[in-house]
């Protein structure tokens, strides 16, 4: 099939999903990455063109909308949104988590639960796709009102979730405190102690290695990556934006493999150490973001040798390796053409589709080796996954062995991105690669269950 043919129908896909789809632009540019990848392999595939597979994949199977009313500390009412999008269960219950940040919206929504669907695939463990959330914000917020919020929010959304239909967990603004709430008011609603929702205490049913999986699997990943060149993170300078849970945890594998991680960022700036962030100055990081809650440019106060600099990310700091872990569209086409004009040869994406489409072309343009957050960040809904196991099962694993099925559910995504990536000159293209390998066991599954 010829460039221009392609690009034909790929153009002709997005109009009819932009006309069904009017302002959701995230939405929009999930679809088109997904579709320019998948697009020529369905052509030489008929089966999943006539039974229109990508099509149905694009729509969701059900969105739930929904009021949530709470009362603040000051006796005031307010109003916030509820959404749950149930984007495809073709291979198991719907999986994916739940975000509350006052940016969230439809278009938000539907990018990550489509996104989703891709990436609970490639781990190989029976999940479906979906996402939800809230325009609410917890920051600022007293635990009470983040109590009465969850209260109210899972009020609605208990009627809609079970651990065999929608399994729900945390992501920005959902972290052990939130899903705590939640998890108690569903129990309360419907007098049954199920792993209904993942990210839990380890307690009441949670499992080791869950705080750490997404930052430790977007290291694993970028190991593995590595590797296809004989090289590995021993020495190398390393960028991290954000300063939440996957950015902590993938500075400490990213330390702990004998990496340098030079910055870490949140929504006002960025820090640069150029001594590197070691063991005891991300324990000081994380007392301040988890516990005191408090900004990054505070850790320039307890060590003189490092620098803020507010209102911009971190990707003009030179590196080796740049690992994305705030939140979509972080990266852009300059911020791309900078860190290759850098040296910077490695990009693993911990936060979902932080790179814009500009930056992804500067990426393969250059054919350095880039991780797409759906099989990068994989590794946070596949501990999830194994988290319900362990539910199912009623029993616990260590944290040995959480950790060893984690990399090796990492290392058997990257060896089928390779599968389906690999070009003729031995370049292997991730985003193609996942692309196809997420969407081939969606994909049979759907054929397999008929029109539904």
């Amino acid at each position: 099939m010829t460039k221009n043919v392609h690009e034909q129908l790929v153009n002709d896909f997005m109009a009819k999903i932009i006309s069904k789809n009017p302002g959701e632009t995230e939405f929009h540019q999930a679809v088109k990455e997904v579709a320019e990848s998948l697009i020529p392999f369905i052509e030489e595939n008929p089966k999943y063109k006539t039974s229109k597979i990508l099509e149905r994949i694009a729509e969701p199977e059900r969105v739930i909308l929904f009021r949530v009313p709470w009362m603040d500390d000051k006796g005031e009412i307010q109003i916030n949104k509820g959404i749950r999008i149930e984007m495809n269960s073709a291979i198991g219950p719907y999986k994916g988590g739940l975000r509350f940040h006052a940016t969230v919206n439809l278009g938000i929504l539907k990018f990550l639960a489509f996104e989703q669907v891709f990436k609970n695939s490639l781990t190989t463990l029976p999940m479906g796709g979906g996402k939800g959330g809230s325009d609410f914000d917890p920051k600022g917020k007293s635990d009470n009102e983040v109590m009465r919020f969850c209260q109210s929010f899972m009020t609605e959304l208990q009627r809609h979730i079970g651990p065999d239909t929608d399994v729900p967990a945390g992501d920005i603004g959902v972290g052990g405190r939130e899903i705590g709430f939640m998890f108690g008011q569903y129990k309360r609603l419907r007098n049954e102690f199920t792993g209904v929702l993942t990210g839990k205490g380890l307690d009441w049913g949670g499992s080791l290695i869950r705080p750490e999986a997404t930052g430790y699997g977007q290291v694993y990943f970028a190991a593995e990556m590595l590797k296809t060149r004989n090289l590995d993170f021993n020495g190398k300078i390393v960028t991290v934006s954000g300063s939440g849970n996957v950015a902590q945890y993938a500075t400490q594998k990213a330390t702990q493999l004998g990496g340098k991680v030079v910055t870490l960022s949140d929504s006002e700036g960025y820090i640069y150490d150029p001594k590197g962030i070691d063991a005891e100055k991300l324990t000081f990081i994380m007392h301040l973001k988890n516990v005191k809650r408090g900004r990054i440019k505070e850790y320039c106060d307890k060590y003189s040798e490092a620098k803020f600099v507010p209102g911009k990310r971190p990707w003009e700091v030179k590196c080796d390796i740049a690992l994305p872990s705030a939140t979509q569209n972080e990266i852009d086409g300059n911020d791309a053409q900078t860190l290759v004009k850098n040296g910077c040869y490695l990009v693993s994406e911990g936060a979902n589709m932080p790179s814009t489409p500009e930056a992804m072309g500067v990426y393969l343009e250059n054919k350095i080796l880039y991780g797409p957050g759906k099989a990068a960040n994989a590794g946070g809904v596949a501990t999830s996954g194994l988290e319900m196991s362990q539910n199912s099962m009623r029993l616990s694993w260590s944290r040995e062995e959480v950790d060893e099925k984690l990399h090796t559910i990492m290392i058997n995504i990257h060896k089928n991105c390779v599968k389906y990536g690999k070009e003729p000159d031995g370049f292997v293209n991730y985003v193609k690669g996942a692309n196809i390998g997420g969407f081939v066991k969606v994909a049979e599954a759907m054929l397999a269950q008929g029109l539904v």
